[in-house]
């Protein structure tokens, strides 16, 4: 974790959004504006027993006296959202990550067709609220399992059937929203985004495998891939000439960490992008849930919480 980059905020308020999900509002302590936020940005939030959950925030922009997110509570959970839901009390002074945007639209492109699923809505809301403030088309896709699950955060209610699609799983018993169709029916040129649970972000990944990669664009919640070296390799540090041997099964990140370096990170996943590192020499070997196609291939970046290496050696930029 880069501690300098942490910001000290106070949860000023909980708001019901829907079945198990609350918008969580926080606020710079002392007032003022916290840093800009682009639409599809997430921050990280720095609960107590060191954890570390990533959320979307559902507004954007230059001058925001707040950062509001929206999270789900997780049947399944591994301490983070219980924690919110159950102990995290308005009042509260956590520390919260500035936002990044691997997720944002192309405000440039012809259309923009949007989906989302579940909690998935987030970041697609504050992306719905900057294309329309820049007069960019654009439809919404948006599946939940029932109505008790769909929340409004103050825009879906305002949405016309053309340019809002709602699939409710328990009003279509035995289907789910027609990604193929979807994509079929989208406009010449148009780029594609969605964010939902993991069968509905495979399911959009097939549904639109023959489209150019760089108007595809998926937000992941947790890792799709193993995340480890499959070789041991050999990683130099630049600015400090300082080598390490990384065995196969470990990352390049708990290395250097195990060595006592201060590097930056956050999920350890790939989903984050904290610990994004610039590569300037080698062959990363990719694990990511963050990079497209087209960066990957470019091999100059790498998140080294979870990506290894194809070559014997690989030079960093830290």
């Amino acid at each position: 974790m880069n501690e300098g980059q942490k910001i000290e905020v106070r949860l000023t308020a909980i708001r019901y959004a829907a079945r198990d999900i609350n918008l969580f509002e926080f606020s710079r302590i002392g007032g003022g504006s916290l840093p800009a936020a682009a639409p599809g940005a997430h921050i990280d939030l720095h609960l107590p027993g060191n954890l570390v959950r990533q959320y979307s925030l559902v507004e954007a922009g230059d001058d925001l006296a707040a950062y509001t997110v929206g999270i789900k509570r997780d049947a399944h959970s591994r301490g983070g959202s219980s924690f919110v839901f159950d102990r995290l009390k308005v009042g509260d002074v956590p520390a919260i990550s500035p936002p990044r945007k691997h997720f944002r639209p192309g405000e440039a492109a012809p259309a923009s067709i949007l989906v989302a699923g579940g909690i998935g809505i987030t970041p697609i809301h504050a992306m719905m609220r900057r294309l329309s403030e820049i007069g960019r088309p654009w439809k919404l896709h948006y599946a939940c399992r029932s109505r008790a699950d769909l929340p409004d955060f103050g825009m879906l209610s305002e949405l016309s059937a053309e340019q809002f699609h709602l699939h409710v799983d328990d009003e279509s018993p035995g289907t789910f929203l027609d990604l193929d169709a979807v994509v079929a029916a989208a406009p010449p040129g148009a780029h594609l985004y969605c964010c939902g649970p993991a069968p509905m972000l495979s399911a959009f990944e097939k549904a639109t495998a023959a489209l150019p990669a760089d108007r595809v664009h998926v937000e992941h919640f947790t890792a799709r891939e193993a995340g480890q070296s499959t070789r041991e390799v050999v990683v130099r540090l630049s600015r400090s000439n300082r080598e390490f041997a990384v065995p196969a099964g470990k990352t390049i990140l708990g290395v250097l960490r195990a060595a006592g370096l201060n590097v930056a990170f956050s999920c350890e996943e790939g989903v984050c992008g904290a610990c994004e590192t610039a590569v300037l020499s080698g062959i990363p070997e990719h694990h990511d849930s963050i990079l497209t196609a087209a960066e990957r291939a470019r091999n100059d970046t790498m998140m080294i919480c979870c990506g290894g290496a194809r070559s014997d050696l690989l030079v960093l930029d830290l």
